[in-house]
């Protein structure tokens, strides 16, 4: 089968591209209005793309009527925000913050989250994952009609002591039980290693 998204729906083109490109990192965002609102929302459309600067990327995508959801309206606001990343322990809450409410309502509250203050940005972090990023606006990339691509310049990050060696500095992602996002509206998968590859050297004259 050969597709040209161009003659597909954006809900056909979603549906492919969310269906193939997995298992896809989930960046648990937590935010503040300028308000000083909270807002805790996931999101797959997330991952590392750089270390020179560090960068992450978060795919926002807009609500139904085109407008801005609260995470990236918060974003652009204050420059700020966290990516706390998810474990299996931390799913079902996860799940909770998935929720459509409304911009003065708190995510966090509702799904029973501590949240604990960052080191250098306002936005806090979520007590009890693995992981948080706190990263500051690098720059916002409009995507219409359906999204805005966000980058975070990463700039400090909280991580627990018994998932990382303090010699190496080598994080161990099993053993954080991460969660990613595969097919379906409800799929996760939980981070293993089922093969592990030598990177392979070249040598002259091999062919």
């Amino acid at each position: 089968m050969q597709l040209l998204m161009a003659d597909l729906r954006a809900a056909e083109r979603y549906k492919l591209l969310a269906g193939t490109i997995v298992p896809r990192p989930i960046a648990w965002v937590s935010t503040r209005s300028a308000d000083g609102v909270g807002n805790v929302a996931p999101y797959s459309f997330f991952n590392m793309i750089a270390a020179a600067p560090p960068l992450v990327v978060l795919g926002a995508m807009r609500g139904p009527g085109g407008g801005l959801k609260d995470t990236a309206t918060n974003i652009l606001e204050t420059k700020e925000f966290v990516v706390n990343l998810v474990s299996e322990p931390m799913l079902e809450a996860m799940n909770v913050t998935c929720v459509d409410a409304p911009p003065e309502v708190d995510e966090a509250a509702l799904a029973g989250l501590e949240m604990l203050p960052s080191q250098l940005v306002t936005p806090p972090r979520i007590a009890g994952a693995p992981v948080s990023l706190e990263c500051r606006l690098y720059q916002a990339i409009d995507a219409p009609p359906g999204s805005t691509v966000i980058l975070g310049e990463v700039v400090a990050m909280t991580i627990d002591d018994r998932f990382v060696d303090a010699t190496s500095l080598r994080p161990d992602p099993v053993a954080m039980q991460l969660m990613g996002r595969v097919h379906g509206a409800g799929g996760y998968t939980r981070i293993q290693t089922d093969r592990a590859l030598e990177r392979p050297v070249y040598q002259p004259g091999t062919i």
